[in-house]
Protein backbone atom coordinates (compact mmCIF):
# COMPACT_ATOMS: atom_id res chain seq x y z
CA UNK A 1 0.00 0.00 0.00
CA UNK A 2 1.21 3.54 -0.79
CA UNK A 3 0.42 6.33 1.65
CA UNK A 4 1.00 10.09 1.50
CA UNK A 5 1.17 11.89 4.85
CA UNK A 6 0.26 15.59 4.76
CA UNK A 7 2.01 17.44 7.59
CA UNK A 8 2.82 21.03 8.50
CA UNK A 9 6.48 20.97 9.45
CA UNK A 10 8.77 18.00 9.21
CA UNK A 11 10.57 16.84 11.19
CA UNK A 12 9.11 18.15 14.46
CA UNK A 13 10.46 16.62 17.65
CA UNK A 14 7.24 17.11 19.61
CA UNK A 15 5.11 15.24 17.04
CA UNK A 16 6.25 11.71 17.83
CA UNK A 17 2.66 10.54 17.28
CA UNK A 18 3.14 11.20 13.55
CA UNK A 19 6.57 9.55 13.51
CA UNK A 20 5.14 6.49 15.23
CA UNK A 21 2.54 6.03 12.51
CA UNK A 22 5.06 6.52 9.70
CA UNK A 23 7.60 4.08 11.10
CA UNK A 24 4.87 1.57 11.99
CA UNK A 25 3.63 1.52 8.40
CA UNK A 26 7.18 1.22 7.03
CA UNK A 27 7.88 -1.70 9.38
CA UNK A 28 4.75 -3.42 8.04
CA UNK A 29 6.11 -3.25 4.50
CA UNK A 30 4.19 -0.27 3.14
CA UNK A 31 5.44 2.84 1.37
CA UNK A 32 5.06 6.23 3.00
CA UNK A 33 5.90 9.63 1.54
CA UNK A 34 5.71 12.84 3.57
CA UNK A 35 4.49 16.14 2.12
CA UNK A 36 5.22 19.14 4.33
CA UNK A 37 4.78 22.89 4.14
CA UNK A 38 8.19 23.64 5.63
CA UNK A 39 11.23 22.00 7.26
CA UNK A 40 11.41 21.57 11.01
CA UNK A 41 14.30 22.42 13.31
CA UNK A 42 17.31 20.51 11.99
CA UNK A 43 19.01 20.77 15.41
CA UNK A 44 16.21 18.89 17.19
CA UNK A 45 15.56 15.68 15.28
CA UNK A 46 14.16 12.43 16.64
CA UNK A 47 16.52 9.46 16.12
CA UNK A 48 13.88 7.66 14.02
CA UNK A 49 14.16 10.35 11.34
CA UNK A 50 17.70 9.19 10.63
CA UNK A 51 17.09 5.51 11.39
CA UNK A 52 14.36 5.27 8.73
CA UNK A 53 15.91 7.87 6.37
CA UNK A 54 12.67 9.83 6.50
CA UNK A 55 14.09 13.00 4.98
CA UNK A 56 14.63 11.02 1.79
CA UNK A 57 10.87 10.42 1.77
CA UNK A 58 9.99 14.06 2.46
CA UNK A 59 8.86 16.63 -0.11
CA UNK A 60 8.19 20.29 0.63
CA UNK A 61 5.22 22.00 -0.98
CA UNK A 62 5.01 25.79 -1.42
CA UNK A 63 3.52 27.46 1.64
CA UNK A 64 0.18 29.15 0.99
CA UNK A 65 0.37 32.76 2.29
CA UNK A 66 -2.55 33.97 4.40
CA UNK A 67 -2.32 37.40 2.72
CA UNK A 68 -4.27 37.12 -0.53
CA UNK A 69 -2.19 39.70 -2.41
CA UNK A 70 1.05 37.95 -1.46
CA UNK A 71 -0.55 34.62 -2.39
CA UNK A 72 -1.39 35.97 -5.84
CA UNK A 73 2.07 37.45 -6.39
CA UNK A 74 3.86 34.27 -5.37
CA UNK A 75 1.30 32.25 -7.29
CA UNK A 76 2.28 34.07 -10.48
CA UNK A 77 5.80 32.71 -10.05
CA UNK A 78 4.39 29.20 -9.62
CA UNK A 79 2.35 29.63 -12.81
CA UNK A 80 5.35 30.75 -14.84
CA UNK A 81 7.53 27.92 -13.53
CA UNK A 82 4.78 25.32 -13.89
CA UNK A 83 3.90 26.30 -17.47
CA UNK A 84 7.40 25.31 -18.54
CA UNK A 85 7.05 21.86 -16.93
CA UNK A 86 3.38 20.91 -17.17
CA UNK A 87 1.21 23.59 -18.85
CA UNK A 88 -1.97 21.51 -18.94
CA UNK A 89 -1.68 20.73 -15.23
CA UNK A 90 -1.21 24.40 -14.34
CA UNK A 91 -4.23 25.41 -16.40
CA UNK A 92 -6.25 22.66 -14.73
CA UNK A 93 -5.33 24.00 -11.27
CA UNK A 94 -6.72 27.41 -12.28
CA UNK A 95 -9.99 26.12 -13.74
CA UNK A 96 -12.52 27.95 -11.56
CA UNK A 97 -15.42 26.64 -13.67
CA UNK A 98 -14.57 23.08 -12.66
CA UNK A 99 -13.13 23.55 -9.17
CA UNK A 100 -14.70 26.78 -7.95
CA UNK A 101 -13.27 28.22 -4.72
CA UNK A 102 -10.45 25.67 -4.57
CA UNK A 103 -9.06 27.05 -7.82
CA UNK A 104 -9.93 30.69 -7.11
CA UNK A 105 -8.17 30.56 -3.71
CA UNK A 106 -5.05 29.16 -5.48
CA UNK A 107 -4.91 26.19 -3.10
CA UNK A 108 -4.89 23.87 -6.12
CA UNK A 109 -2.02 25.78 -7.73
CA UNK A 110 0.08 25.72 -4.56
CA UNK A 111 -0.55 21.98 -4.13
CA UNK A 112 -0.02 20.97 -7.76
CA UNK A 113 3.15 19.01 -8.55
CA UNK A 114 4.08 19.20 -12.28
CA UNK A 115 4.36 15.86 -14.06
CA UNK A 116 3.37 14.01 -10.92
CA UNK A 117 4.22 10.34 -11.40
CA UNK A 118 3.27 8.69 -8.09
CA UNK A 119 0.22 6.64 -7.20
CA UNK A 120 -1.27 6.63 -3.70
CA UNK A 121 -3.93 4.54 -2.05
CA UNK A 122 -4.30 6.82 0.97
CA UNK A 123 -3.75 10.52 1.67
CA UNK A 124 -3.61 11.03 5.43
CA UNK A 125 -3.87 14.61 6.73
CA UNK A 126 -2.29 14.72 10.16
CA UNK A 127 -4.35 17.63 11.48
CA UNK A 128 -7.69 19.07 10.46
CA UNK A 129 -5.96 22.31 9.51
CA UNK A 130 -3.95 20.37 6.91
CA UNK A 131 -7.05 18.95 5.24
CA UNK A 132 -7.29 21.99 2.95
CA UNK A 133 -3.87 21.05 1.60
CA UNK A 134 -4.92 17.40 1.51
CA UNK A 135 -8.07 18.10 -0.50
CA UNK A 136 -6.09 20.16 -3.01
CA UNK A 137 -3.29 17.58 -3.18
CA UNK A 138 -5.82 14.84 -3.86
CA UNK A 139 -7.62 16.86 -6.52
CA UNK A 140 -4.46 17.74 -8.43
CA UNK A 141 -2.14 14.78 -7.93
CA UNK A 142 -3.92 11.67 -6.66
CA UNK A 143 -7.69 11.73 -7.28
CA UNK A 144 -7.88 7.94 -6.91
CA UNK A 145 -6.58 8.03 -3.31
CA UNK A 146 -8.83 7.95 -0.25
CA UNK A 147 -8.62 11.09 1.91
CA UNK A 148 -8.38 10.60 5.69
CA UNK A 149 -8.12 13.42 8.23
CA UNK A 150 -7.29 13.11 11.91
CA UNK A 151 -8.21 15.82 14.42
CA UNK A 152 -5.84 16.18 17.35
CA UNK A 153 -6.64 19.29 19.43
CA UNK A 154 -5.81 22.77 18.19
CA UNK A 155 -7.55 22.01 14.89
CA UNK A 156 -10.90 21.25 16.53
CA UNK A 157 -10.70 23.83 19.34
CA UNK A 158 -8.79 27.07 18.71
CA UNK A 159 -8.93 26.87 14.90
CA UNK A 160 -12.71 26.42 14.89
CA UNK A 161 -13.08 29.30 17.33
CA UNK A 162 -11.03 31.49 15.00
CA UNK A 163 -12.54 30.45 11.66
CA UNK A 164 -16.12 29.58 12.59
CA UNK A 165 -18.13 26.40 12.96
CA UNK A 166 -18.56 26.05 9.19
CA UNK A 167 -14.82 25.83 8.49
CA UNK A 168 -14.85 22.06 7.81
CA UNK A 169 -18.14 21.83 5.91
CA UNK A 170 -16.50 21.06 2.56
CA UNK A 171 -14.13 18.55 4.14
CA UNK A 172 -16.98 16.70 5.86
CA UNK A 173 -18.78 16.41 2.50
CA UNK A 174 -15.80 15.26 0.43
CA UNK A 175 -13.45 13.46 2.84
CA UNK A 176 -13.57 9.67 2.89
CA UNK A 177 -12.98 9.06 6.60
CA UNK A 178 -12.12 10.92 9.81
CA UNK A 179 -10.20 10.06 12.96
CA UNK A 180 -9.97 11.77 16.33
CA UNK A 181 -7.55 11.04 19.15
CA UNK A 182 -10.11 11.02 21.97
CA UNK A 183 -13.83 10.81 22.68
CA UNK A 184 -13.89 14.45 23.78
CA UNK A 185 -12.96 15.66 20.31
CA UNK A 186 -15.12 13.02 18.59
CA UNK A 187 -18.21 14.58 20.11
CA UNK A 188 -17.10 18.01 18.97
CA UNK A 189 -16.40 16.90 15.39
CA UNK A 190 -19.86 15.33 15.15
CA UNK A 191 -21.43 18.50 16.55
CA UNK A 192 -19.77 20.40 13.70
CA UNK A 193 -21.45 18.22 11.10
CA UNK A 194 -19.30 15.15 10.51
CA UNK A 195 -21.21 11.95 9.71
CA UNK A 196 -20.87 9.68 12.79
CA UNK A 197 -20.61 6.67 10.47
CA UNK A 198 -17.40 8.06 8.97
CA UNK A 199 -15.51 8.85 12.14
CA UNK A 200 -13.55 6.69 14.57
CA UNK A 201 -11.56 7.33 17.72
CA UNK A 202 -7.95 6.37 17.04
CA UNK A 203 -5.70 6.90 20.04
CA UNK A 204 -2.11 8.13 19.86
CA UNK A 205 -0.01 5.12 20.78
CA UNK A 206 3.09 4.61 22.87
CA UNK A 207 5.87 2.06 22.50
CA UNK A 208 5.86 0.88 26.10
CA UNK A 209 9.07 -1.11 25.54
CA UNK A 210 10.94 2.22 25.58
CA UNK A 211 9.51 3.06 28.99
CA UNK A 212 10.46 0.47 31.58
CA UNK A 213 8.12 0.37 34.55
CA UNK A 214 9.68 1.26 37.89
CA UNK A 215 7.59 1.50 41.10
CA UNK A 216 8.20 4.70 43.06
CA UNK A 217 9.05 4.87 46.75
CA UNK A 218 9.85 7.73 49.08
CA UNK A 219 13.60 8.38 49.21
CA UNK A 220 15.32 7.40 52.44
CA UNK A 221 17.17 10.70 52.27
CA UNK A 222 17.30 13.45 49.71
CA UNK A 223 14.56 15.38 47.97
CA UNK A 224 11.30 14.29 46.40
CA UNK A 225 11.57 15.08 42.69
CA UNK A 226 8.52 16.51 40.87
CA UNK A 227 8.73 16.78 37.08
CA UNK A 228 6.78 18.33 34.20
CA UNK A 229 7.50 17.79 30.51
CA UNK A 230 6.03 19.94 27.77
CA UNK A 231 6.22 22.96 25.53
CA UNK A 232 6.33 26.22 27.45
CA UNK A 233 3.07 27.58 26.08
CA UNK A 234 -0.14 28.74 27.73
CA UNK A 235 -2.10 25.55 27.04
CA UNK A 236 0.25 23.45 29.18
CA UNK A 237 -0.71 25.42 32.30
CA UNK A 238 2.79 25.33 33.78
CA UNK A 239 2.31 28.72 35.44
CA UNK A 240 -0.11 27.05 37.85
CA UNK A 241 2.19 24.19 38.78
CA UNK A 242 4.97 26.71 39.47
CA UNK A 243 2.63 28.64 41.77
CA UNK A 244 1.53 25.40 43.42
CA UNK A 245 5.12 24.40 44.20
CA UNK A 246 5.71 27.89 45.60
CA UNK A 247 2.96 27.20 48.15
CA UNK A 248 4.77 24.04 49.23
CA UNK A 249 8.23 25.60 49.50
CA UNK A 250 7.94 26.69 53.14
CA UNK A 251 6.21 23.59 54.53
CA UNK A 252 7.89 20.94 52.34
CA UNK A 253 11.45 22.12 51.67
CA UNK A 254 12.53 18.60 50.66
CA UNK A 255 11.04 18.91 47.16
CA UNK A 256 12.50 19.88 43.79
CA UNK A 257 10.56 20.74 40.65
CA UNK A 258 12.11 20.30 37.20
CA UNK A 259 10.40 21.54 34.02
CA UNK A 260 11.65 19.90 30.81
CA UNK A 261 10.92 21.77 27.59
CA UNK A 262 11.27 25.10 25.88
CA UNK A 263 9.00 27.61 24.23
CA UNK A 264 7.93 31.27 24.18
CA UNK A 265 7.12 31.37 27.91
CA UNK A 266 10.63 30.39 29.04
CA UNK A 267 11.57 33.96 30.05
CA UNK A 268 8.23 34.79 31.74
CA UNK A 269 8.40 31.55 33.72
CA UNK A 270 11.94 32.33 34.85
CA UNK A 271 10.78 35.75 36.00
CA UNK A 272 7.87 34.16 37.88
CA UNK A 273 10.21 31.70 39.61
CA UNK A 274 12.46 34.55 40.70
CA UNK A 275 9.51 36.67 41.85
CA UNK A 276 8.23 33.76 43.97
CA UNK A 277 11.73 33.22 45.38
CA UNK A 278 11.76 29.51 44.52
CA UNK A 279 14.78 29.38 42.21
CA UNK A 280 16.47 27.03 44.68
CA UNK A 281 13.87 24.29 44.08
CA UNK A 282 12.37 25.02 40.64
CA UNK A 283 14.54 24.51 37.57
CA UNK A 284 13.75 25.23 33.91
CA UNK A 285 15.86 22.55 32.26
CA UNK A 286 15.10 23.46 28.64
CA UNK A 287 14.77 21.15 25.66
CA UNK A 288 15.87 17.54 26.12
CA UNK A 289 16.13 14.51 23.86
CA UNK A 290 13.80 11.55 24.39
CA UNK A 291 16.60 9.61 26.11
CA UNK A 292 17.33 12.54 28.43
CA UNK A 293 13.63 12.92 29.27
CA UNK A 294 13.36 9.24 30.16
CA UNK A 295 16.47 9.54 32.33
CA UNK A 296 14.95 12.50 34.20
CA UNK A 297 11.62 10.73 34.63
CA UNK A 298 13.35 7.63 35.96
CA UNK A 299 14.76 9.78 38.77
CA UNK A 300 11.41 11.45 39.52
CA UNK A 301 8.76 10.59 42.09
CA UNK A 302 5.70 12.59 40.92
CA UNK A 303 4.66 13.93 37.52
CA UNK A 304 2.51 17.02 36.95
CA UNK A 305 0.66 17.92 33.73
CA UNK A 306 -1.47 21.01 34.49
CA UNK A 307 -3.07 21.56 31.04
CA UNK A 308 -5.60 24.40 30.64
CA UNK A 309 -7.81 25.80 27.90
CA UNK A 310 -5.75 28.60 26.34
CA UNK A 311 -7.23 32.07 25.98
CA UNK A 312 -7.52 31.47 22.21
CA UNK A 313 -9.46 28.23 22.85
CA UNK A 314 -6.71 25.65 22.28
CA UNK A 315 -7.22 22.37 24.17
CA UNK A 316 -5.40 19.10 24.72
CA UNK A 317 -6.22 15.47 24.02
CA UNK A 318 -4.70 12.77 26.28
CA UNK A 319 -1.14 14.06 26.02
CA UNK A 320 1.81 11.81 25.28
CA UNK A 321 3.96 13.08 28.14
CA UNK A 322 1.34 11.82 30.60
CA UNK A 323 1.32 8.41 28.92
CA UNK A 324 5.11 8.24 29.15
CA UNK A 325 5.14 9.18 32.83
CA UNK A 326 2.40 6.66 33.64
CA UNK A 327 4.16 3.94 31.64
CA UNK A 328 7.27 4.54 33.74
CA UNK A 329 5.29 4.10 36.97
CA UNK A 330 4.93 7.72 38.13
CA UNK A 331 1.86 8.84 40.07
CA UNK A 332 0.49 11.90 38.27
CA UNK A 333 -1.39 15.11 38.96
CA UNK A 334 -3.25 16.57 36.00
CA UNK A 335 -6.38 18.55 35.18
CA UNK A 336 -9.98 17.88 34.26
CA UNK A 337 -9.30 19.22 30.78
CA UNK A 338 -10.06 18.13 27.23
CA UNK A 339 -9.38 14.43 26.74
CA UNK A 340 -7.13 13.98 29.78
CA UNK A 341 -9.85 12.33 31.96
CA UNK A 342 -9.95 9.56 29.34
CA UNK A 343 -6.35 8.73 30.29
CA UNK A 344 -5.96 9.52 34.00
CA UNK A 345 -8.37 7.70 36.32
CA UNK A 346 -8.89 10.11 39.20
CA UNK A 347 -7.82 8.57 42.48
CA UNK A 348 -6.51 5.42 40.79
CA UNK A 349 -3.53 6.30 38.57
CA UNK A 350 -3.28 9.86 39.82
CA UNK A 351 -5.38 12.91 40.61
CA UNK A 352 -7.37 15.33 38.46
CA UNK A 353 -7.96 18.91 39.57
CA UNK A 354 -9.82 21.84 38.00
CA UNK A 355 -8.03 23.87 35.36
CA UNK A 356 -6.00 26.94 36.37
CA UNK A 357 -6.20 26.06 40.07
CA UNK A 358 -2.80 26.28 41.72
CA UNK A 359 -4.34 25.67 45.15
CA UNK A 360 -5.85 22.36 44.01
CA UNK A 361 -2.55 21.26 42.45
CA UNK A 362 -0.75 22.13 45.68
CA UNK A 363 -3.30 20.21 47.75
CA UNK A 364 -2.85 17.01 45.69
CA UNK A 365 0.93 17.34 45.71
CA UNK A 366 0.90 17.63 49.49
CA UNK A 367 -1.29 14.53 49.72
CA UNK A 368 1.09 12.53 47.52
CA UNK A 369 4.16 13.79 49.38
CA UNK A 370 2.64 12.84 52.71
CA UNK A 371 1.29 9.47 51.51
CA UNK A 372 4.12 7.84 49.55
CA UNK A 373 2.65 4.41 50.34
CA UNK A 374 0.15 4.91 47.48
CA UNK A 375 2.79 5.70 44.85
CA UNK A 376 3.50 2.10 43.76
CA UNK A 377 -0.18 1.21 43.43
CA UNK A 378 -0.93 4.36 41.41
CA UNK A 379 2.10 3.74 39.21
CA UNK A 380 1.02 0.15 38.52
CA UNK A 381 -2.51 1.29 37.65
CA UNK A 382 -1.18 3.93 35.26
CA UNK A 383 1.18 1.54 33.53
CA UNK A 384 -1.56 -1.07 33.14
CA UNK A 385 -3.99 1.46 31.67
CA UNK A 386 -1.49 2.81 29.13
CA UNK A 387 -0.42 -0.71 28.10
CA UNK A 388 -4.04 -1.81 27.67
CA UNK A 389 -5.32 1.22 25.73
CA UNK A 390 -2.35 2.90 24.03
CA UNK A 391 -0.20 0.03 22.75
CA UNK A 392 1.48 1.41 19.64
CA UNK A 393 1.70 -1.89 17.76
CA UNK A 394 -2.02 -2.59 18.23
CA UNK A 395 -2.98 0.92 17.17
CA UNK A 396 -0.78 0.80 14.07
CA UNK A 397 -2.40 -2.51 13.13
CA UNK A 398 -5.80 -0.86 13.53
CA UNK A 399 -4.76 2.06 11.34
CA UNK A 400 -3.56 -0.26 8.60
CA UNK A 401 -6.79 -2.28 8.82
CA UNK A 402 -8.75 0.94 8.35
CA UNK A 403 -6.69 1.85 5.28
CA UNK A 404 -7.31 -1.58 3.81
CA UNK A 405 -11.06 -1.45 4.47
CA UNK A 406 -11.27 1.88 2.64
CA UNK A 407 -9.32 0.71 -0.40
CA UNK A 408 -10.86 -2.74 -0.84
CA UNK A 409 -13.10 -3.02 -3.93
CA UNK A 410 -16.80 -3.18 -3.06
CA UNK A 411 -18.41 -6.61 -2.87
CA UNK A 412 -21.81 -8.04 -2.06
CA UNK A 413 -20.58 -9.35 1.27
CA UNK A 414 -19.77 -6.86 4.05
CA UNK A 415 -16.00 -6.32 4.41
CA UNK A 416 -14.25 -8.32 7.08
CA UNK A 417 -13.20 -6.24 10.05
CA UNK A 418 -10.20 -6.90 12.22
CA UNK A 419 -11.42 -8.07 15.64
CA UNK A 420 -9.39 -5.43 17.46
CA UNK A 421 -10.50 -2.58 15.22
CA UNK A 422 -12.30 0.15 17.14
CA UNK A 423 -15.93 0.63 16.06
CA UNK A 424 -17.02 3.77 14.30
CA UNK A 425 -18.11 6.43 16.71
CA UNK A 426 -21.69 6.61 17.89
CA UNK A 427 -23.32 9.11 20.18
Amino acid sequence: MKIAFIVGQFPVLSETFILNQITGLLERGHEVDIYADQPGDAKKVHPDVEKYALLERTYYLPQVPENLLLRAIQGLGLVLTGLLKDPLGVLRSLNVFRYGKQALSLWLLYSFIPNFDRQYDIIHCQFGTLAFRGMAFQQMNAPQAKLITIFRGFDISQFVQQKGRQVYETLFRTGDFFLVNCEFFARRVIELGCDPKRIRVHLSGLDCSKFQFQPRYAPADGPIHIVTTGRLVEKKGIEYSIRAVAQLAATHPQITYTILGDGPLMAPFQQLIEALNIGHIVHLAGWKTEAEIIEQLNQAHIFVAPSVTASAGDQDAPINVLKEAMALGLPVVSTDHGGIPELVEDGISGFLVPESDANAIAHKLVYLIEHPEIWPQMGQAGRAYVAAHYDLAVLNDQLLALYQSLTQPPSNAPPAQAPDLLPTYTL
